[in-house]
């Protein structure tokens, strides 16, 4: 999920922060239990967010312990499990293999290699576990791959396919409220699909992939056939899409928060309100201005 869904830490509780920290910590635990130590690098604050998400409907309390780990040896930090935390771990397992093989298959990169040839066996048994969510993942990851190869011009179109993965995702992981849950990830995959892009632009200029919105707004000036675009920079392209690519993205989250507010939350609120409301609007602020330092985000660690 790219690590896009976070907190904004200021605005959190102490107590609320400590929740967040056992979910995080609780999907950190379950994987490493389940799946031996190696897997754990698949991790992301995403993940504590879908468990929390997820959670965040079912009346039974979060039951917290303290306990030692690997990293935190010393001291010991909390940690909450339940069936929210084993879904969002086994779906970090499933998106990191996907990724693996999108590495091979593009890249043939040695070390993607290696690292599926570790993640194989731990693949297969999410497969038999959990088929309907591998196979939405994989058809979507299809689709998308082709429009990428295709260079797609169509934002929508292109977006589409990875929102469909997240409606999936969503969905499956709900006991219950399925079709909100759905249109939850729906939403959410369109802003994070579109943020990743906005990112990624300087990068993707340098290397050569696919980004959707150089071709939507055709970075090289072609668009019409005005020449005099042509050779601009990715600072002066960033300014001239920055009105439509930000009216997208607050639409998002406009439309996910109203999501959100169709569930029946029983626990967890304040941690919710302040990653739709504070991280992500914070997040698509930075991206907006393009401040490079905003992957580090240094008080969102655990």
């Amino acid at each position: 999920m790219l690590g896009y869904v976070r907190i904004y830490k200021p605005d959190l509780k102490v107590r609320e922060y400590e929740v967040y920290c056992g979910y995080y910590c609780g999907v950190c635990k379950y994987i490493g239990k389940e799946y031996g130590q190696f897997p754990r690098m698949a991790l992301s604050y995403d993940a504590a967010f879908l468990a929390v998400l997820l959670g965040s409907v079912i009346a039974d309390p979060d039951e917290p312990v303290q306990e030692h780990c690997v990293v935190h040896h010393i001291r010991k930090r909390t940690v909450i499990r339940n069936e929210s935390i084993e879904y969002a771990g086994d779906l970090m397992l499933i998106l990191a293999w996907f990724k693996l093989m999108d590495d091979v298959n593009d890249e043939g990169k040695t070390s993607a290699k290696a690292a599926s040839v570790l993640l194989r066996s731990k693949y297969r048994r999410l497969e038999k576990k959990r088929p309907a969510l591998c196979r939405a993942i994989s058809e979507n990851l299809a689709v998308l791959s082709r429009l990428e190869s295709e260079h797609c011009a169509s934002l929508d179109e292109a977006a589409e396919a990875f929102a469909k993965i997240m409606e999936a995702i969503f969905r499956e992981g709900s006991s219950e409220l399925h079709e909100t849950f759905a249109q939850i990830g729906y939403h959410m995959g369109k802003w994070i699909y579109l943020i990743d892009a906005l990112d990624d632009i300087e990068e993707n200029i340098q290397d050569g992939a696919y980004n959707p919105l150089l071709y939507r707004f055709d970075f090289r000036g072609r668009v019409s056939g005005d020449e005099s675009l042509a050779g601009e920079t990715a600072d002066a392209f960033r300014a001239r899409i920055r009105e439509r690519v930000a009216f997208n993205l607050y639409h998002y989250l406009a439309v996910l928060s109203k999501s959100i507010e169709n569930l029946d939350i029983k626990k967890n609120k304040g941690i919710i309100e302040n990653v739709i409301y504070f991280g992500m609007n914070r997040k698509t602020e930075e991206i907006l201005e393009h401040k490079e330092d905003h992957k580090e985000d240094p008080d969102e660690s655990i």
